[in-house]
Order: structure tokens, then sequence, then C-alpha cells
């Protein structure tokens, strides 16, 4: 048994390696074939150090940064060669493969950068966050009520940009001694001002249902996951009516930790194959793609875990459903629109369809969806968040500005440091 393990260990780390070669020979044919991005340009860095499975969390911001850089230009600072490759296929702002802290140093020597925006909370950050000069801003890839979003890592950056009251009341729960006037900065959710595209399919007179779940989570405090649990059960339900379509969206870090987990998505792929082939005109959906939008627009109905997808949904307006995990363990903050939403419980899932009829005569239920709305993200006319955004934006600059004139005559400081190094394997 000890040499089976060690020879499948010894195979993983030669294919891992041969992978790793690929990637980078195919960033280095990108990056010569594309012209040098211009210097002394970028005001505004969007700072990503993982690779494609995080890239999810960027790419809901690709249509407000590319909106943003209309008027102020924008780069994405992307530190993993796969990741880069992505981004360089996929971005709708300027890249630049920055894998080494010297190379970061070199880009930073460049570009007179006012403001860098996260949308994670990956270690590499402080990489990043220890050159001052500029304001660290924390975007966030969504807003939700799950434990990520108290962290007391938002102590970390100048500035966060929030949702809205929520997000702020949520914060003061646990953050001590924190000036959220200044630092928490409302803005709604700019990312429902582009919630379009084509859909996949003819709209008719189906009811479109997205089953948006999330992963599985990699601690029973995190298990929200439930397509082991209510997936397999749901899917089947609504498969079965000739009145309704199905989006089937899995977070991309679906069945990673738990066999289950991947073999009950693999199970809900199959059936919506199978439905199809029985009646083309289905046209149910297994949605892996890039672009979030399209989906929270097209569907009457959105059944969704405990997840940043309950608010990207809630930002829309429209009726959800949220699954309630089966996991004791799991922790859910009964604080907010948790406290009230409209639950969907393993044991209601095989009748998913009878649940969501009751939902959409209960005009109860949409009046307190209309009022979380508002206590999340306020405004939320098309165009609103935008524009709190871009205002943000621009009294952030105006700060930096105010305090490039304070510190005029301060000696230059050096970008170099001796840590430069350490990550020259990575």
């Amino acid at each position: 048994m000890g040499l089976l393990n060690d020879a499948k260990l010894g195979w993983n780390v030669v294919r891992d390696l041969v992978k790793a070669r690929s990637v980078r020979r195919r960033l280095a044919g990108q990056l010569a074939s594309r012209a040098p991005l211009p210097t002394r340009r970028f005001e505004i860095g969007v700072y990503f150090a993982d690779g494609p499975v995080n890239l999810y969390q960027l790419r809901q911001w690709y249509a407000p940064l590319a909106e943003l850089a209309k008027t102020h230009p924008v780069v994405i600072l992307s530190r993993n060669p796969a990741g880069t490759s992505a981004l360089l296929e996929e971005s709708p702002v300027p890249v630049a493969y920055v894998r080494t802290v010297r190379d970061l140093e070199d880009f930073l020597g460049e570009h007179e950068l006012k403001i860098v925006l996260y949308v994670n909370q990956n270690a590499r950050n402080f990489q990043m966050m220890r050159y001052g000069r500029r304001w660290h801003v924390f975007i966030n890839h969504g807003e939700s009520d799950k434990m990520y979003m108290t962290t007391n890592q938002f102590k970390a950056y100048d500035y966060s940009l929030v949702a809205g009251d929520a997000a702020v009341a949520r914060l003061q729960r646990v953050l001590w001694d924190f000036d959220f006037d200044k630092r928490a900065i409302p803005i709604g959710r700019p990312q429902a001002d582009h919630y379009s595209g084509r859909t996949p399919f003819t709209p008719d007179e189906r009811t479109v249902v997205l089953y948006a779940p999330t992963w599985e989570g990699d601690r029973a405090a995190a298990a929200y996951g439930s397509i082991a649990s209510h997936g397999v059960a749901l899917v089947r339900d609504v498969l079965a009516s000739p009145s309704h379509r199905l989006i089937y969206r899995p977070h991309p870090r679906s069945g990673v930790f738990d066999p289950a987990y991947a073999a009950a998505d693999r199970e809900i792929v199959q059936a919506i194959a199978a439905a199809n082939r029985a009646d083309p005109s289905a046209q149910h959906v297994h949605d892996t793609g890039a672009e979030l939008g399209w989906q929270l627009a097209a569907a009457d109905i959105a059944i969704v875990d405990v997840s940043a997808m309950v608010y990207d949904r809630l930002a829309t307006g429209k009726p959800l459903l949220i699954t309630r995990p089966v996991a004791p363990e799991a922790q859910i903050d009964m604080g907010g629109y948790l406290s009230d939403c409209e639950w969907l419980t393993v044991e209601q899932a095989p009748q998913v369809r009878a649940r969501i009829d009751e939902l959409s005569h209960d005009s109860a239920a949409g009046v307190r969806l209309g009022r979380w709305v508002r206590h999340y993200f306020g405004d939320t006319t098309p165009g609103a968040a935008t524009a709190r955004f871009h205002g943000a934006i621009e009294q952030l600059l105006a700060e930096w500005e105010r305090n490039a004139v304070l510190h005029a005559r301060d000696e230059p400081v050096a970008l170099g440091d001796t840590e430069a190094e350490a990550d020259e394997k990575d």
C-alpha cells in the first residue's frame, strides 16, 4: 500500500509539473503576441493573486470595471500564471502579469496607481498592501451574510466599498474601534446594472427556474451546499414538468472535497441531458459559463444556497427560495435577510414546484422582499448603483490628490524590499 501511495504521489507531481509548464508556455506566447502595456497610464489597479478556480470572484466585476475604465484607466494585476492566461483571454480591461514581487515593484515604478481594489482575502494581498501612498480598497466579490463578511481583515484596508445598510450593520456587530462613516462606503450592487446577455434558449411560456447552488465547503461550519441534499430531488421535480425550464449553475468548486457531492452534481447534469433528449423544446440549461447576469435576469424564480448568490438575486428584487442547510454545524447569520427569507427544506425539495407555486401567490412575501432589497442595496433603480460606485472612486481620487499635496515635500520611498525574491519560485 505504501509503494502504491508513493507511486500515486509521484505521478501527481509529474502531472502537475507538466501542466504547469504547458500553462507557462501558453502564457509566454500570449504575452509575446500582445502589444506592451502603455507606461505612466493606469490610475486604478485590481489585485488578483488566484488561479482560474477563483476567477468567478473577479468576473462579476468585469462590466463595472469596463465602465469605470472609460473615465479612469484600470489594470488587473495578476500573480498566477494560469489565472493570467485566462484573464488575457476574457478580461475587458488590460492585464499585467506580475508573478514575482520584483515584477510587481517594476510595474509600480512605471505607474502611479492611486487606488488598488481587492475582490477577496487572499493572503498574498499583503504583498501588495505593504506599498503606501495609495488607497487599498476592499470591494469583495459579493454581498452575503456568511461569516466571511464579518472578518476583522476589513481593518487591513484603507477603505471598503460595501453594498448598503445591512453590510454596515453586520460589520458594526463585530469590528471594534472602526471608523464606519469614513472607511465603509455604501455603493449598492453595480453588477446588477449589467444583468443581461443572450439566453441560450428561446423564451416562451415556461416558468424559468434558476438553481444556483454553492460548493460543499471545506468545514462543517461552512457546509451550505445543497447539491447532495436537495439538488437531485428538486431538479428531477422541475425536469418532470412540461411547464418549467431549468437553469442549473453549480459553483465552480463543487465536489472538490466531497466525492458524494461531485457524484450528485454528475447525476443532475445527466438528468438534464436526458430531459433535453426526451423533449428538445424544453431547452434546460447546464450553465458553466463565465458570465453571470443573464441567468438572474431571465429566471422567474431562483433557488440558491446560503451564499453570495442570495444577494446577487436579491439585488434584482425578484422571488427566490433559499435551501436550508442540513448540516447542524452550518453557521447561519439570522440577524438579517435569512431571518425573514423563504426557505426550502430538504423535505420540500422533491415537491419544489408546489413550493414555487405557493410563493408566487404570497403577496406578503413580495412586500417583505422589497423591504430587504432596500435594506441591503438601497436604491436599485437601474444605473443608481453604478453612479454610487463611480462617486466613491471619485471621492477616493480626490482624497488621494489632497494627501499628495500635503506630502509633496516628503522624501521618496524606495519600492525595493529584501523580501522581493521570496516568491520567485511560485
